[in-house]
């Protein structure tokens, strides 16, 4: 009998043993992840649809009306400044010039004839002022027909990149005809629009005479090795998009960026006492974002923020949290408003080592 007494005494034992375990090891699997917001310094990133512009780029015209006699060049070839490009046939021009040359000639003997004779009383002097305007006219006709055969050969204005050729060997052309377009590649200008509240952000933090440093992440989603300037804002917003446009100037050694090309401006903005939260605590209900807040009583309550802005992995909240409070890091999902839970709190610093972090 006694025997049976203790059996059943070492079985009770066990069995409080077992559920205390068992009722530990469920209180410790439902500890939830818990976190502080950390307010620091950090940088924060824009990113603007942008179009990018040579810093010149022209339309080369005929100047005179002939057939198309040379081309010198190919598209896509590059050009020195003052180099021959197309000819336009001269002949025409040629022989005006002749006949113009033969008029001055002919108008520099008859005044020379004309001066004599007044030197010697022979002719009034208003003979020698004719002759002396007829010469002028004449000269001015040379100097016009010159104008002309010049126009015939058509040289590059500046270094640049030649396009398409909108004319052929042999075309008939008429004076401002279109023969194809040059570009400066050396810098590009890269156009951007900025709306207004961020544009007054922006001057808030660059001084009267700084300026403001850019990078171009272009098309291919790789970043522009050379950063660019913003040199120019325009003077008025455009009432229709609440939008001001801004002009970038960016260096382009290796000719990479060629006009016409899109990309996205990159704006990076310094932010001091920033507070800054993991992504991954918040949520979004109705195009709300929110975050569960620990009170003092262990209690969870649903709290709306004001994100500001987003970085890798992180937010920076402008509103609804303030640094020390704790708030719910891990779990969001199975929990819900005013329970009360278990948690292991970890220091904010710790968290966001294993994030990506922009900090000055």
């Amino acid at each position: 009998m006694n025997r049976i007494l203790m059996l059943m005494g070492l079985c009770a034992l066990l069995c409080q043993t077992s559920c205390k375990s068992h009722k530990k090891e469920k209180e410790e699997a439902t500890k939830f992840l818990v976190t502080s917001p950390l307010k620091m310094d950090t940088l924060i990133s824009r990113e603007y649809v942008c179009q990018i512009r040579s810093i010149s780029h022209i339309e080369l015209r005929a100047q005179e009306r002939g057939y198309l006699q040379n081309i010198y060049v190919d598209e896509g070839q590059v050009v020195k400044k003052g180099q021959l490009l197309f000819r336009i046939m001269p002949n025409i021009y040629k022989a005006e010039q002749q006949r113009a040359q033969a008029e001055v000639n002919f108008a520099e003997i008859e005044y020379q004839n004309t001066k004599r004779l007044a030197d010697s009383n022979i002719v009034a002097p208003t003979e020698l002022a004719m002759a002396g305007a007829k010469l002028g006219k004449a000269k001015a006709d040379l100097a016009l027909a010159n104008v002309h055969l010049l126009f015939t050969d058509i040289r590059a204005p500046f270094d640049g990149i030649i396009d398409r050729f909108q004319v052929r060997l042999g075309s008939l052309l008429d004076e401002g005809d279109l023969l194809t377009t040059l570009s400066d590649n050396s810098k590009m200008w890269v156009y951007f629009n900025v709306p207004e509240a961020e544009y007054l952000n922006y001057r808030s933090h660059i001084s009267k005479d700084s300026t403001m440093t850019v990078n171009l992440l272009m098309a291919n989603n790789q970043m522009f090795e050379y950063p660019g300037v913003v040199e120019t804002i325009e003077a008025d917003f455009n009432n229709e998009t609440g939008n001001i446009p801004f002009r970038a100037t960016f260096p382009n050694p290796k000719a990479l960026l060629r006009h016409g090309e899109t990309g996205n401006i990159v704006v990076t903005i310094p932010i001091k006492d920033a507070i800054v939260i993991p992504q991954k605590a918040t949520f979004e209900i109705l195009d709300k974002i929110y975050v569960f807040v620990v009170d003092k009583n262990n209690v969870v309550k649903q709290r709306k923020i004001t994100v500001g802005a987003e970085l890798p992995d992180l937010c920076v909240v402008t509103n609804g949290l303030n640094e020390g409070e704790k708030i719910l890091l891990e779990g969001l999902r199975k929990v819900r408003d005013g329970k009360k839970i278990a948690y292991k709190y970890e220091k904010p610093r710790s968290v966001m080592s294993h994030l990506k972090l922009y900090a000055e």
